[in-house]
């Protein structure tokens, strides 16, 4: 693979993530406090949000490696996570190592003096602007690139069969140049069965505004949020033609985790990492493949970060951790148990990533497809410090369409009111 090009284009990805060693509690991003035994043994925490690939089996690797154990807490989203992070940042209760998701990770760099610097010797590993967006003002490398996310679409072929559309994996990809052309075609699927096409409208605002390069903010740090026309289109795009054909509002549900096997929905806009959270929450089920396609072009969603508290317990241990996690190997491993596409140029340029197939998913070349969806993406969304605040917003404006709760213009305006006083 050309990793050059995807210097030009990727953007990152958000990651999610399975069990460990020692699974503690359930919910939280937090962590705790890092134990040692009588022998001085010590035991990390590592804190992520829903798939990264982290499985039992590959960190038992890393306690086989070094006597370290690990024990892996996992919120159930990004958001969550995201509260538990800047609560207690500088203060106490976070992992040893924290997940940070792309689209608060610019507002997290607001405070890298708080997280220790990685070591000289991992620099240069990840991709141009992955690690430059991690590198403070005064050259630290103050964060690990796990993943990028470059989008495919995955559907239920036995499900497009029933509606009367093309099955194979190549027929499939045609049916999606542009925007129009995909709502269209969830159009036709909805009459045809009476049901929904998409899984969430507001996976598709998010598919919207990754193809944008500037949304809520600029780098000068100019808002142009509610003046953006590209934001108003956006959303109107999605309330007009998404809503009518989606199952959910939102993601991360447990109505929406079940629909992943019950055959509610045809479609998902699918970065690598979706796979995983797919094929993990309906493993029984047969019939999801993943089209070389993304409507207007490519398109990258989400992709995360690890980065170690400055003021944690075993902070030369839990860097070590992050390192690992983050190395070429590990996160060819990553990739193989959840689809988070890898970050490293290493890894980019391996034979095994363009040889790997999937056999859940009808054993597509996942390697091969997933290059060419990050190959074919030309925008870089600039993402500032407030982006979360907004586009969090800007969700809940849809899914209020969504509810009924409100019209879409009167939802809009609400948003604008909401978001002039951030």
């Amino acid at each position: 693979m050309n990793s050059r090009a995807f210097r030009r284009g990727a953007v990152a990805v958000a990651a999610i993530s399975a069990s460990a060693i020692v699974l503690a509690g359930c919910a939280g991003s937090g962590g705790g406090t890092p134990s040692s035994d009588d022998n001085g043994e010590v035991t990390l925490t590592l804190a992520t949000f829903n798939d990264f690939g982290y499985t039992d089996e590959l960190l038992a690797e890393f306690t086989e490696e070094t006597g370290i154990e690990v024990v892996h807490n996992k919120a159930a989203t990004s958001n969550d996570a995201r509260a538990n992070f800047f609560q207690k940042l500088g203060k106490s209760g976070l992992a040893d190592v924290e997940a940070v998701e792309i689209d608060w990770f610019a507002e997290m760099m607001q405070y890298a003096d708080l997280l220790a610097p990685a070591g000289d010797d991992v620099k240069g590993r990840w991709l141009d602007w992955k690690e430059a967006a991690a590198t403070d003002a005064d050259g630290n490398l103050v964060a690990y690139g796990t993943d990028v996310g470059p989008q495919g679409i995955c559907y239920r072929a036995d499900l497009f069969e029933a509606a009367g559309l093309p099955t194979d994996r190549e027929a499939v990809g045609e049916l999606f140049p542009t925007w129009d052309a995909f709502f269209d075609v969830a159009d036709q699927y909805k009459e045809a069965t009476g049901k929904p096409f998409i899984d969430s409208a507001n996976a598709v605002l998010q598919g919207i505004m990754n193809q944008i390069e500037y949304t809520y903010e600029e780098p000068d740090g100019n808002i142009i949020a509610t003046d953006n026309p590209d934001v108003r289109e956006s959303y109107d795009t999605v309330v007009d033609r998404a809503v009518p054909v989606a199952a959910y509002a939102g993601q991360w549900s447990e109505d929406w985790f079940a629909s992943l096997a019950s055959g509610e929905f045809a479609t998902m806009l699918c970065p690598g990492w979706m796979l995983g959270v797919i094929s993990g929450n309906a493993p029984d089920t047969t019939g999801w493949d993943i089209a070389d396609a993304f409507p207007g072009g490519g398109g990258n969603w989400g992709g995360s970060y690890l980065v170690v508290p400055a003021n944690g317990e075993n902070v030369e241990a839990a860097s070590q951790l992050a390192a690992w996690l983050t190395s070429p190997e590990t996160q060819m491993k990553a990739f193989a148990n959840a689809g988070t596409f890898p970050s490293q140029v290493e890894a980019l340029e391996s034979s095994e990533l363009a040889a790997a197939t999937n056999e859940y998913f009808n054993n597509a070349p996942t390697g091969e497809i997933l290059t060419n969806r990050a190959n074919a993406i030309t925008v870089a969304p600039f993402k500032g410090p407030k982006y979360f605040q907004y586009h969090d917003a800007l969700q809940n404006a849809v899914t209020r369409v969504f509810d009924g709760l409100e019209d879409k213009e009167t939802s809009w305006d609400n948003w604008v009111t909401e978001v002039s006083a951030f």
